[in-house]
């Protein structure tokens, strides 16, 4: 992987690649599942809505960031992983989306400068802190990385939890997907704490329906 695909420049994530996430996540993709899957949102006062945050979401979908996007109603850059951006098609997609490629094993230097850059702008930064998708609920995957991008950032990490989104259960006018939005942890030096609370927030916002489920 190319150090250039990891690396985004803030004048990057401006009023047309934002319209392009907005028409494709809230408008697209929001209202099939609202109509299709019956897509629920609690929690959207939780939502900072002019400052600079982490959106912190369990993982258990293709779909989840633009739920995500929808839900918050925030224009969301997210750290996505760098396999995705080896296909052509998918790299395109994601460019537009405003979504940057990591290494997942470690935060690189780019990474961290392309996060500074966009909390300059009126985007917020979006990452799945279990790396992969977990449709069992299991949290003993969850990278550390997130915590300390926070610490670094300094800023709170909000806490999102889906269920109902996972692809063999997501039946047209039979499922029923849900996004539980919880209130902001607040920026904390000790990331081992940010980690804790923010696994206990996640296992509160999906209420065990993930385990019940599978």
């Amino acid at each position: 992987m190319r150090e250039s695909y990891t690396k985004r420049d803030p004048k990057e994530y401006n009023k047309a690649r934002g319209f392009f996430q907005w028409l494709t996540c809230r408008v697209v993709y929001g209202t099939y599942y609202r109509v299709a899957c019956g897509l629920k949102i609690t929690g959207r006062e939780n939502v900072p809505k002019d400052k600079f945050f982490i959106v912190a979401s369990n993982h258990v979908s293709a779909i989840d960031p633009f739920l995500i996007v929808d839900a918050t109603g925030r224009h969301v850059a997210f750290m996505a992983k760098q396999e995705l951006f080896e296909r052509p098609v998918a790299k395109f997609f994601l460019d537009l989306l405003g979504a940057f490629a990591v290494n997942r094993e470690k935060l690189s230097v780019s990474t961290i400068k392309t996060a500074l850059g966009i909390k300059k702008t009126d985007w917020v930064l979006g990452l799945f802190p279990q790396g992969t998708r977990e449709i069992d609920g299991n949290m003993d995957n969850v990278t550390r990385g997130f915590a300390g991008l926070a610490k670094t950032l300094k800023c709170d990490i909000l806490p999102v939890g889906i269920t109902g989104a996972i692809k063999k259960e997501r039946k047209p006018f039979e499922s029923h997907i849900k996004i539980n939005i919880g209130k902001p942890i607040p920026y904390n030096e000790d990331t081992h704490e940010m980690i804790n609370v923010w696994r206990q927030k996640i296992a509160e916002l999906t209420a065990g329906e993930l385990n019940e489920k599978n």
